[in-house]
């Protein structure tokens, strides 16, 4: 009998591996590891990452990063998104990027140039009828190449557009 039940166990071990396997093969890996930064994103700016839309846009001067809601009617998503975009201008200002790097738990690039030449780097905050941007200028050419590094990490880590005309809400 102990005979018996050993193998009726390792027949449903057998089976639990080839599923796990089965199921595996067609998920991609970044697929993990794009929902482990949309929860983390979701923490640090305090909005839903799937029901907003983020844009990375490269400019001469610099950049700039909005955030919007899907809809205008979430006034505290909103608000929150207002809230956020003006404590990341602060923290930016000051050299402080712990945020990008809670969200993608890693150092994102051009940020350390970003911190070292704050002094040459100004961060406005505007407020969006559905959310808000940060708007980042300057006029050294180090500095801008850092904020270009910035965002384009963050538009490709974000599944994100570079332009408000093709805005795309958090989905892969």
């Amino acid at each position: 009998m102990a005979r018996e039940t050993g193998r009726v166990g390792t027949k449903w071990l057998v089976l639990a591996v080839a599923s796990a396997a089965a199921a595996c093969k067609g998920a991609r890996p970044s697929d993990s590891t794009y929902a482990a930064m949309q929860s983390r994103g979701a923490v640090v700016m305090g909005v839903d990452q799937y029901t907003s839309a983020h844009v990375f846009e490269d400019l001469p001067d610099g950049g700039r990063i909005v955030l919007d809601r899907d809809t205008s009617t979430d006034a505290a998503g909103v608000a929150r998104i207002r809230r956020h975009m003006r404590d990341i201008a602060a923290s930016f200002e000051a050299g402080d990027f712990t945020k990008p790097f809670q969200v993608h738990a890693a150092a994102v690039p051009g940020a350390a140039v970003m911190a070292a030449r704050r002094g040459d780097i100004t961060y406005q905050e505007i407020d969006r009828p559905r959310g808000a941007e940060v708007r980042i200028h300057s006029s050294d050419a180090a500095a801008v190449a850092a904020v270009h590094e910035f965002l384009t990490f963050q538009r490709r880590a974000h599944h994100a557009s570079g332009h408000e005309g093709e805005v795309h809400h958090g989905r892969p």
